[in-house]
């Protein structure tokens, strides 16, 4: 199926291609993406109405989140996805928990590439969601990521996070596994803190917000 306009731009944010502060422009995005004006205008007023572009004077441009921000995306995205765990691990099914285990051994092979990792982490995190069976859940999830994708790097760029969050990935799926849901939440919860933490130092060192 052929990807509207807005389905591209989007990805094209999450993707880095367009960062925060980037001045998106009709015309230019039109030509890149291979489709007339008036399906490229829709798309970047609902990305404005989700608060994803920003106007700066006549201009549009890719949103930035401040700090209370990202700490109030925070909160919702570690309630949130440990709820997601909480359900799955009551209602995920087997092929689904090998699936998500399988995800972490491959994900070693990538550690060092923190591009190659933040887009794993998303596909782990996504077929997480995927396992809670809960498909309101799903998709107020989905609404938390795609904010993420203002988040102009990854915080597993940071030396030693990418080995330390795919052990607290494991973590997840070993509690999912056993049935405990309440192991399975607290996990999530205390790799969501991490994310935030390591992201925050980040920050502080003015290397610049982080995804992942």
């Amino acid at each position: 199926m052929q990807k509207d306009a807005y389905t591209l731009i989007l990805e094209a944010i999450d993707a880095g291609v367009y960062r925060p502060g980037d001045r998106l422009v009709e015309s230019e995005l039109a030509d890149r993406l291979g489709v007339s004006r008036t399906p490229v205008r829709e798309a970047l007023q609902r990305l404005e109405t989700q608060s994803m572009l920003a106007r700066d004077g006549r201009s549009l441009i890719v949103a930035s989140l401040d700090h209370n921000q990202l700490a109030e995306l925070y909160v919702v995205r570690a309630e949130l996805e440990g709820l997601a765990a909480r359900l799955a691990a009551r209602h995920a099914t087997p092929e689904e928990i090998r699936v998500l285990g399988d995800m972490v051994a491959e994900d070693r092979a990538h550690i060092g590439d923190p591009v190659a990792l933040s887009r794993a982490n998303k596909r782990f995190h996504r077929q997480l969601h995927l396992a809670s069976h809960n498909r309101y859940l799903v998709a107020q999830l989905d609404l938390v990521h795609r904010s993420m994708a203002l988040l102009a790097t990854t915080s597993l760029a940071a030396e030693g996070r990418g080995e330390t969050a795919l052990a607290e990935h494991q973590a997840i799926v070993d509690a999912i596994a056993a049935a405990d849901a309440e192991a399975a939440q607290v996990a999530l919860r205390a790799h969501i803190s991490k994310a935030f933490e390591t992201r925050l130092k980040l920050d502080a060192a003015g290397i610049g917000r982080s995804r992942g």
